[in-house]
């Protein structure tokens, strides 16, 4: 099968699988909203973001490495998830050691048994997932996507709703549809025939640590540049400000989860064909679309992010949170844009060299939320999200075309940026026919970007 119509072939497999239910799950932003104040709000999210970054420490980052070397037909199967399967709880046993570190902290002292089974079962479930990935399996793991959310959704009504356990039950329903999409997956996968001490490989054990083992930072790095802003915003303003901050991250996190399901579908392609001798078109093609898409997208959250505003907040305390909401737009374009160019690092195994450029955003990150807090307060925060995005995109996007080198149109994407900055003022300053002027810009960006898409799809559609 051609390699453009594979892409587009998983994709469009990710897409009715898990869009419904990725959805889906966005819409319980409005029940979350409803049950939970902003502070509780504010708690739940961190709470959320600690579990998505200790994931890849406690599993020795073994999730990216099941793809990676998963993907390889170099490499026996069996043998990188037993091997995985091992590491992961070993870390699993280091992470139980440090139960009395977190029970000593005020914030997370009330949570830290729901934390470790949240952790256990999201470590299993991501690896369990990742590894029905790179069997081939990606119809499987689509139902699985519907699975896992259904369950989700059922458990809010019960533990949030009719029970009303608040932040208890938040936490507890992950813990259970992780668990049980986890079983799901190995039922229905046949996992458990990989499930075998005999297929631990200490070599591999070896390699699979050498390319994982920078990832762990990167991730430290990533998660500073996600949350740091949030710790920033409840020391320098209020626990409250971040409730607003947070729910104003949601929004823009559509993006994020349309795109998931095309960089999922993007990372098998990359990895099957990197040893293609037309690799750089391939990548340059597909950077063409998915870029302008992006920007398109973008453009259209922000025309019509007051409306959003007001279907996704559960009560009237979260309204007017788009006014960062359009700032953190600009800033999941360029997370996107650099979630990308990480698929280059992972075809060439240059784990070191994402660790070092997301160091970028990460320091810039910091530096700016320092500054810009407490002059700007909540504003602070998200430009300077937004900048240290851009920062990392700017490093990625020469650094990885050393590996893979492919054409990128750097006046279009300039271009494109002022054009959604120019959206974000308008949106923040409400000028006199503001409708107006949103929906020129919106125009702009779309006729700007329209060429590229069509002229990019035609060679795809045109070939035999």
């Amino acid at each position: 099968m051609d390699k453009y119509k594979k892409l587009m072939g998983n994709t469009a497999i990710f897409a009715i699988g898990q869009f419904g239910t990725k959805l889906l799950s966005f819409f319980l932003l409005r029940l979350y909203t409803a049950v939970l104040s902003k502070s509780e709000y504010s708690t739940a999210d961190l709470l959320y973001n600690t579990i998505n970054v200790l994931v890849p420490i406690v599993t020795f980052c073994m999730g990216d490495a099941i793809i990676r070397f998963g993907l390889d037909k170099a490499y026996d199967k069996k043998k990188i998830y037993s091997s995985a399967l091992f590491l992961t709880v070993a870390g699993m046993t280091l992470f139980a050691l440090t139960t009395p570190v977190w029970n000593s902290t005020s914030f997370y002292g009330g949570y830290t048994m729901l934390l470790y089974c949240y952790c256990y079962f999201s470590c299993f479930r991501q690896l369990a997932s990742n590894y029905v990935r790179a069997r081939g399996q990606v119809k499987l793991y689509a139902v699985d996507g519907i699975v896992v959310t259904l369950i989700q959704f059922i458990c809010n009504l019960i533990f949030m709703l009719w029970l009303k356990m608040g932040i208890t039950g938040y936490i507890v329903s992950f813990i259970v549809s992780d668990a049980l999409s986890f079983a799901f997956l190995t039922f229905f996968g046949g996992l458990h025939k990989s499930m075998d001490t005999k297929f631990i490989d200490k070599r591999l054990i070896k390699e699979l640590l050498r390319y994982s083992l920078p990832l762990i930072p990167t991730y430290l790095l990533w998660w500073i540049t996600a949350a740091s802003d949030r710790l920033f915003v409840i020391k320098m303003v209020s626990a409250e400000a971040n409730g607003l901050y947070s729910f104003s991250s949601r929004i823009p996190a559509l993006l994020m989860m349309v795109t998931t399901l095309f960089y999922q579908a993007w990372q098998m392609s990359s990895i099957e064909e990197k040893d293609s001798s037309s690799l750089g078109s391939f990548y340059r093609s597909v950077y063409n679309v998915y870029t302008s898409l992006m920007f398109v997208g973008a453009a259209g959250i922000i025309m019509i992010v007051r409306p959003l505003t007001m279907l996704f907040a559960g009560s009237d305390e979260y309204l007017g949170a788009e006014k960062y909401t359009v700032i953190l737009v600009i800033a999941m374009v360029f997370q996107c844009f650099c979630q990308f160019l990480s698929s280059i690092y992972s075809v060439r195994k240059k784990s070191k060299n994402s660790c070092l450029t997301a160091l970028v955003a990460a320091a810039v990150n910091i530096i700016l939320n320092l500054i810009l807090i407490p002059k700007f307060g909540v504003y602070g925060a998200a430009i300077a999200t937004a900048v240290s995005y851009f920062a990392c995109f700017a490093v990625r996007i020469v650094d990885t075309r050393r590996f893979i080198s492919f054409k990128v149109d750097y006046v279009r994407t300039v271009i494109n940026t002022v054009l959604l900055s120019v959206m974000c003022v308008i949106t923040v300053k409400s000028p006199k026919l503001y409708i107006l002027w949103i929906i020129l810009c919106f125009a702009a960006v779309l006729l700007l970007n329209f060429g590229a898409v069509v002229k990019t799809m035609k060679k795809i559609l045109n070939r035999r």
